[in-house]
């Protein structure tokens, strides 16, 4: 038994998934012959016969389905491992869509340079629901929506005031403050993107809600279509402090309901630092 190598249960694992030497060869990119040697080894080195040849589809034994199942959690463990390891040496990344923590985001980011600077911070913006978690192109993302993905865990680090985004010209915006109202009282289309963004019409009551809507695809083309006066958005305070735009005048809403900043992860982390990232974006936060 000590004789066992990672090629043997390779081999054993390639034979239960193929059914036949030929295919598993195949998929193992050896000969036959040279697999057929690797499961006589196998057995030979366990003492017991792990695959019935009585037919030409192959079935393993008890003993053999025993070993599989062993080994199959063996190798799961060694590719884990593996992966950790190549993950250490590159960045983690942290995936947003509007904005990432606002004024706290420069904090952040120093804080962790200074306390691992072995492992790099990447900064990704990404143009969906996750910030890319359900991809798999971020680690670790900051949301100001719920997705409802069952593979994503969220935590509710904070809630943000509500700005209007408006044309620098509108004649709301040089006001220290606007009503939910008065968004909606001279007809301009309210700005949407639907996968990440957190206005809806939902939030005025009905008869006081926007006319039209224009969909947008992502923050740019939201700041661009409100700077050249197609309409007005409803935004989180981030998304200000992160987005100073020319044409964009922002102001805040006193009466329109907080939005909620929310740390978002992968049920089963693709950093080994994740962590202690989530650690340290808890630790920022509250201070």
């Amino acid at each position: 038994m000590d004789d066992v190598e990672l090629r043997h249960l390779r081999a054993l694992d390639a034979v239960a998934e193929a059914g036949t030497v030929t295919a598993a060869a195949a998929r193992l990119h050896m000969t036959q012959p040279a697999l057929s040697r690797t499961l006589a080894q196998l057995e030979a080195r366990v003492g017991v016969r792990l695959v019935d040849r009585s037919s030409r589809h192959l079935a393993l034994t008890p003993a053999g389905t025993t070993l599989l199942g062993h080994g199959r959690a063996i190798l799961a463990h060694l590719d884990a491992a593996l992966a950790d390891t190549r993950a250490v040496s590159r960045p983690l990344r942290l995936g947003y869509t509007c904005a990432v923590l606002g004024r706290q985001t420069v904090p952040l980011l120093r804080s962790w340079r200074r306390t691992h600077p072995h492992t790099p911070l990447v900064v990704v913006r990404q143009d969906n629901s996750t910030a890319g978690l359900a991809t798999g192109d971020t680690d670790v993302a900051v949301l100001r929506t719920v997705p409802a993905d069952p593979r994503i865990r969220t935590e509710a680090l904070y809630t943000e005031d509500r700005v209007a985004a408006l044309p620098d010209d509108h004649p709301l915006a040089d006001r220290d403050g606007v009503l939910m109202a008065e968004l909606t009282a001279d007809g301009l289309p309210l700005a949407l993107w639907p996968d990440t963004g957190t206005a809806s019409p939902d939030l005025w009551p009905p008869e006081r809600r926007p006319d039209r809507t224009v969909e947008v695809g992502n923050v740019d083309e939201w700041l661009n279509l409100i700077a050249g006066g197609g309409a007005f958005g409803l935004g989180a305070a981030g998304t200000a402090e992160s987005h100073g735009h020319p044409g964009v005048r922002f102001v805040p809403v006193v009466d329109a309901p907080a939005a909620t900043v929310h740390l978002a992860r992968p049920a089963h982390p693709t950093h080994p630092r994740t962590e202690e990232f989530l650690a340290a974006v808890r630790e920022v936060v509250s201070a």
